[in-house]
């Protein structure tokens, strides 16, 4: 991959010193000194060779159908259509339809406050395919997003980026929707996870000395000290939620969970796996090896009347019981409970 990105931006370099109006008909050595600085810094040719930038121009010639012509009599190249440039390479209508999807997918993100800074390069983009506006080809008339109405803590995304990045540890006031109550934290962020349209930081608090997941929606006055912390192993998402569902994680090893389901659900479930571990075993039933947590818990609440779960003994009990609560809710009405 890096090596075709260096020949892609190759071409640019090349198509911009043919396209130089105040210094015509580059040489091939121009080419590849222009190249040898732009990626690497210097002019002296170890990095690139005259053989590269002749198969960059034949590559150019075949493949994007550049008019690349070489001057005899100035020793150099240039275009024979002059307006032509590698910058206006059309694409198929197949490419244009797949970068219109991604567009589409890209302005969910618009209002969310870290990525506004790429708000007018995705709305160069959209214009340049065609994609918003268009009469007859506006996606958004038949692809819908989940959308987030709130964006609270969204604020916070770009100093814990930093924070992360530089590895420098953090202080913030956090009240749990439990207790309600705000208490100060330490911590040193590692990692920024989104999950159902909220954002987490995945921390170690460095008072707890625990791996602590905050709701950034629950932070207040977050400050980035200029202390720099580190970490004794690197952090990997991939291990750390390998057992989990939603952002939830405890030190406790992870559950054989046996479910049955009726025929729609199996289908529901079977065509979009609740985790990554989860097997079918028989008729509509499923087997999970995840921790057993509240995300867990809400996904399963989901398929109510639907599912039932075989075990673990101790999960059954909890299912019943938030089973019984909600029918409590639907037969009296709003009721409150711990």
């Amino acid at each position: 991959m890096p090596h075709i990105k260096n020949a892609l931006i190759r071409y640019r370099i090349i198509d911009r010193m043919i396209r130089n109006p105040y210094k015509t008909y580059p040489s091939k050595s121009d080419l590849r000194e222009a190249c040898e600085e732009s990626l690497f810094g210097s002019t002296y040719g170890d990095h690139i060779c005259d053989s590269t930038i002749e198969k960059d121009l034949f590559a150019m010639r075949m493949e994007h159908d550049a008019p690349i012509k070489y001057s005899r009599k100035h020793e150099g190249y240039f275009y024979e259509d002059p307006d032509y440039t590698i910058n206006d390479i059309p694409l198929s209508e197949d490419e244009l339809e797949s970068i219109r999807f991604a567009v589409q997918t890209l302005q969910q993100f618009q209002e969310v406050p870290y990525f506004k800074e790429f708000g007018s390069a995705i709305d160069k983009i959209a214009t340049r395919v065609a994609v918003a506006g268009t009469e007859g080809n506006e996606t958004s008339a038949f692809i819908g997003f989940e959308t987030a109405y709130s964006s609270i803590g969204n604020q916070w995304l770009p100093l814990l980026l930093t924070a992360i990045q530089e590895k420098k540890t953090c202080q913030f006031t956090y009240a749990s929707f439990k207790s309600g109550i705000a208490k100060e934290r330490n911590v040193l962020p590692v990692y920024l996870k989104e999950y159902r349209n909220r954002w987490y930081l995945i921390s170690f608090d460095l008072e707890k000395s625990d791996w602590i997941t905050y709701a950034l929606e629950r932070m207040d006055g977050l400050v980035v000290n200029e202390a720099q912390h580190l970490l004794k192993e690197a952090f990997n998402p991939s291990s750390f939620f390998a057992e989990t569902i939603g952002i939830t994680t405890e030190k406790k090893a992870a559950e054989r969970i046996v479910l049955r389901v009726n025929d729609i659900a199996s289908k529901y479930i079977e065509s979009q796996p609740l985790h990554s571990s989860q097997e079918k075993i028989g008729t509509n039933h499923f087997v999970l090896t995840v921790q057993i947590n509240e995300e867990l818990i809400r996904t399963l609440l989901g398929f109510m009347g639907e599912l039932q779960i075989i075990s673990p003994a101790h999960l059954v009990q909890t299912w019943n019981e938030r089973i019984q609560k909600q029918l409590s809710i639907e037969t009296h009405g709003n009721i409150l409970w711990n």
